[in-house]
């Protein structure tokens, strides 16, 4: 595997035997569902990140929704709620 290394970490016994059972299921390594695991996690967050540090440039920028802008989004979703 190129480009690649090796992780250690500690997870509890009942996490251990979900992920055993998650890999015969699927014919997967632990390690490659526990990458795969912490890729995803990383990516979400990573994400986010980047979204938060957006909407705080905006922020800082003046550039806001007005409250018309707003109240027509809330009414929208409201009546299809109902």
């Amino acid at each position: 595997m190129a480009n690649t290394h090796i992780l250690t970490l500690r997870v509890d016994g009942a996490l251990k035997k979900k992920l055993d059972q998650l890999s015969k299921a699927t014919q997967r390594s632990r390690s490659f569902l526990a990458a795969e695991a912490i890729r995803e996690f990383v990516n979400l967050n990573e994400w986010q990140i980047q979204e938060i540090k957006k909407g705080l440039q905006e922020a800082d920028a003046g550039d806001f929704t007005s409250e018309e802008e707003v109240a027509s989004v809330f009414k929208k979703w409201t009546k299809r709620a109902r």
